[in-house]
């Protein structure tokens, strides 16, 4: 294929919507968050974090005590693209992101805090 025709490929592909986490592997503390773009919240959070400048001071404070190596970065839940294009994936994404912080919260999962109020 062409250069073009896997540009147009590329955006008309419909962004992945969902849920993810970023994990840290050695007090199993998450920050959970929702985003319409996956892949790119998930690169934003690694870059933030690689930055020194993510918005939960608490989160980045274990990345730099502890180093990226205990980090996952988890894609928890996966929305399924809207029937009409038209629709705006937000209160899903907000339905669906509380259903994960309360199924971590009764598995007794620690949460950043940004997970309550943040992405």
């Amino acid at each position: 294929m062409d250069r073009k025709t896997l540009i147009r490929q590329y955006k008309e592909k419909p962004l992945q919507a969902g849920v993810f986490q970023v994990r840290n592997t050695v007090s199993g503390r998450s920050l959970v968050g929702s985003s319409p773009n996956l892949p790119g919240m998930l690169n934003r959070q690694r870059f933030q974090l690689a930055s020194g400048s993510h918005p939960d001071k608490e989160l980045q404070k274990d990345w730099n005590d502890l180093g990226p190596e205990v980090f996952a970065f988890e894609i928890l839940d996966i929305l399924e693209p809207p029937d009409e294009p038209s629709r705006n994936p937000t209160e899903d994404l907000r339905v669906l992101k509380e259903i994960w912080l309360d199924k971590l919260s009764e598995s007794g999962v620690a949460l950043y805090p940004q997970s309550r109020w943040g992405t």
